[in-house]
């Protein structure tokens, strides 16, 4: 028998773009979580020409007897299809304290959900990030392992500054009823980064966050994402992101100006460092790459790698 909306506790939020067969695993890893609360699950496609996901979503989750809510998304922008993930879950499940998201790349592990809200209700935690442990779906070199992209927060349970990525957290519904719409800056929508920028305003408003080292997701890397160019690329669209987010926050253009100089020296010293202790160039161009990327952003340029080719 399916919970009422009102006796539901936490919402999984799960946006989706044209990976039917990637989400059924995030689905099926997600319904299989044991918690001693009620949870449901939203689910939002951002293909509206072809919302295959949204249909499998609909018959899986109906079969599963769990409380959900499957939806399209017609604006395409992965913001856009997080805000509508994040409002209608609040909407749907008015009685729900703890709103969650899970890439639709990525698996919860065993006792995930439990963990994640425990840290949550145990420690008054506004926000709960956790690791996100990346599974390569071919053979990668050393030099791709120790890329910095695939870093995370590491350690034991704890209060921390902010968390980046929103592939792997919790939020408290006041958090959202505290902060003006749209809750994800749609001008991240093809750029990325939406979700570092929504935490950093989390920390300027001072809600506060914790990372539960027992929360863990895995997520999976496909071969066209281990490439150096890919790599090289994602690098500096990191750089875009961190300028954008500063020229937003810091009130002053030349500040942030001369912060890209700075960036600069500092960058080329961390890769020249880098390279002298992995003795692997890819993973030691990241920092120059990222200074390079605050610099283009600068002139305007800008990478959209989540605009649809059709």
């Amino acid at each position: 028998m399916q919970e009422s909306k009102m006796s539901v506790e936490a919402v999984v939020c799960i946006p989706t773009f044209r990976r039917p067969a990637w989400l059924a695993r995030t689905l099926q890893s997600v319904c299989a979580q044991e918690t001693d609360f009620p949870f449901a699950v939203v689910v939002v496609d951002n293909d509206a020409a072809n919302p295959v996901g949204a249909r499998y979503a609909r018959e899986f989750l109906a079969s599963q007897c769990q409380p959900s809510l499957v939806l399209t998304e017609e604006r395409q922008g992965n913001c856009h299809a997080i805000n509508r993930a994040f409002g209608e879950a609040m909407d749907a499940f008015p009685g729900a304290e703890f709103l969650l998201m899970i890439d639709d790349d990525e698996i919860a592990l065993e006792g995930w959900l439990a963990a994640i809200v425990g840290t949550a209700r145990r420690e008054k935690a506004d926000i709960v990030g956790g690791p996100v442990v990346r599974q390569f779906e071919v053979p990668v070199t050393d030099a791709v392992k120790r890329h910095l992209l695939f870093g995370s927060i590491e350690g034991t349970t704890r209060q921390i500054d902010q968390i980046h990525g929103s592939g792997n957290c919790l939020i408290r519904r006041h958090v959202f009823e505290g902060l003006p719409s749209p809750l994800f800056d749609v001008r991240f929508n093809f750029l990325g980064g939406g979700d570092m920028e929504f935490f950093t305003r989390c920390r300027r408003a001072g809600y506060k966050s914790w990372w539960c080292a027992e929360a863990v997701i895995r997520e999976f890397v496909p071969e066209e994402r281990v490439s150096a160019r890919f790599l090289m690329t994602r690098s500096l669209r990191t750089g875009s992101i961190n300028y954008v987010i500063d020229r937003m926050h810091s009130g002053s253009a030349g500040r942030v100006i001369a912060k890209n100089a700075l960036s600069l020296g500092a960058g080329a010293m961390r890769s020249l460092a880098l390279l002298v202790r992995t003795r692997r160039l890819l993973p030691a161009s990241h920092p120059l790459l990222v200074s390079i990327g605050r610099t283009l952003a600068t002139l305007g340029v800008l990478p959209t790698p989540y605009r649809a080719s059709n």
